[in-house]
């Protein structure tokens, strides 16, 4: 992988929370701590700068999240962005769909480049006129003017959860989307904002009885009655919307059996799934809990088809990192446009590759060292006590505040995005 671009912000509101291609690649979308969407632009390849080829530039911004107030309950309602969903484009405008812990917004980004002139009843200041000094009719015609990029909300999707939405999914048939808290499911209609159905309910009748909560939710990539939603106790279930209004029963159950020697303390809490992801085939779920990447096919329940140790050298560290509170961390997943390989971030700003054909593995390092044009990234090793060698980093020395929670794959190239806390990476393959 080649260094590709980078963007550097500097305020604890600027922590990037979620990373977004849409379905070209040709954008990519950021959501942060402070509220504000950043939409990146990939240039067009230019002859007389074949060097600048893919890179991304900063093309929109705007704040999509205030702080709110809930009176009733009194809390006070973050304006983190905690996803961002592209639906796919069908005219020249953009839209995308953003949520904070309570509240979902349908937002139009649009290009302006041409402004009316010569109206009739207005003068150029856009002053009205005396219509008894008006003596002709004009017809306004359209003017050049520097583009203007505009971002309005279309929909604003609120009121519908008790608890803080971690996930929103857009259906294959783009009329609806769901979006997941951590005891139910809502199905929304993208053009209904003032009701939704519940099509998931975990919540027990007496919360002390509580022993598990959603963690991630996805519709099925083609057919628009499945999704799968995942949970705390390291469980997938896979429901058929044809079957029932609310999918309280499951079609499927995805669960592997625990490894009585590998039992401890912590063994609850790291099997959490942090994350699920559909291959783009539909043929395949990928989970992320604490420790490892699974990839399960649909056809088999009991166990994963493949399992990937993201960094098993922390197994060791888990007292630690309870204590710190990093074992609470929730790190995603993601594909690559073929579903051959799959990427996850880890501490130490380092993010890990999987390709499932050849078995080999990878580790990256996203730093401000190798952010130089065309820099190529070396892979790096963790090394576990005994002798350090040259090139090796200490498990003792990894720095736990240095995370990387959040990854995205360009649909169909070699280009990654990586966000390291407040920092955003690009990389593209060196063969492109």
């Amino acid at each position: 992988l080649t260094f590709l671009s980078s963007f550097f912000f500097f305020l604890s509101a600027d922590i990037i929370s979620t990373v977004e291609f849409n379905h070209t690649g040709e954008l990519l979308a950021t959501g942060d701590k402070g509220g504000r969407v950043v939409i990146f632009q990939r240039e067009q390849e230019s002859k007389n700068q074949s060097h600048r080829r893919g890179e991304y530039n900063v093309y929109s911004t705007f704040q999509s999240h205030e702080p709110e107030f809930d009176y009733l309950k009194s809390l006070e309602i973050e304006e983190k962005i905690n996803k961002i969903k592209w639906l796919p484009q069908q005219n020249a405008a953009y839209f995308l769909l953003s949520t904070n812990d309570k509240t979902v917004k349908l937002w139009k980004i649009s290009e302006r480049d041409k402004r009316p002139e010569g109206y009739n009843l207005k003068d150029e200041d856009g002053r009205l006129r005396d219509p008894s000094t008006i003596t002709s009719l004009r017809v306004p015609v359209l003017k050049p003017m520097d583009l203007m990029v505009e971002a309005t909300p279309r929909r604003i999707f609120s009121n519908a959860h008790t608890y803080h939405i971690n996930s929103i999914s857009v259906n294959s048939d783009y009329e609806t989307y769901m979006s997941a808290d951590d005891l139910r499911i809502n199905l929304w209609n993208l053009e209904i904002t003032n009701r939704s159905f519940n099509i998931v309910d975990i919540k027990p009748a007496n919360m002390e009885e509580l022993t598990e909560v959603i963690t991630a939710a996805e519709f099925h990539p083609h057919h628009c009655n499945t999704f799968v939603y995942s949970s705390s106790k390291g469980t997938i279930r896979l429901c058929d919307m044809r079957a029932s209004a609310l999918c309280d029963r499951h079609s499927k159950f995805f669960e592997e059996p625990e490894d009585p020697s590998n039992r401890s303390f912590f063994s609850e809490i790291i099997s959490s799934i942090s994350d699920v992801k559909f291959s783009h085939t539909g043929r395949y779920i990928m989970t992320r809990d604490y420790l490892t990447v699974k990839v399960w096919d649909l056809n088999m329940e009991n166990r994963p088809i493949e399992t990937y140790q993201v960094h098993d050298y922390l197994r060791s560290k888990l007292c630690s990192l309870y204590e710190n509170d990093c074992i609470f961390d929730k790190f995603e997943c993601v594909w690559n446009g073929s579903d051959s390989v799959i990427m996850t971030g880890s501490y130490n700003n380092f993010f890990r590759m999987f390709d499932r054909n050849t078995k080999r593995d990878v580790t990256l390092e996203a730093s401000r060292e190798n952010s130089k044009p065309r820099a190529i990234l070396k892979p790096r090793k963790v090394c576990v006590g005994g002798k350090r060698r040259k090139d090796e980093i200490s498990v003792d020395s990894l720095d736990f505040s240095k995370k990387i929670l959040h990854t995205a794959w360009h649909p169909s190239e070699n280009i990654i995005a990586v966000a390291a806390t407040n920092n955003l990476y690009i990389f593209q393959d060196k063969i492109n």
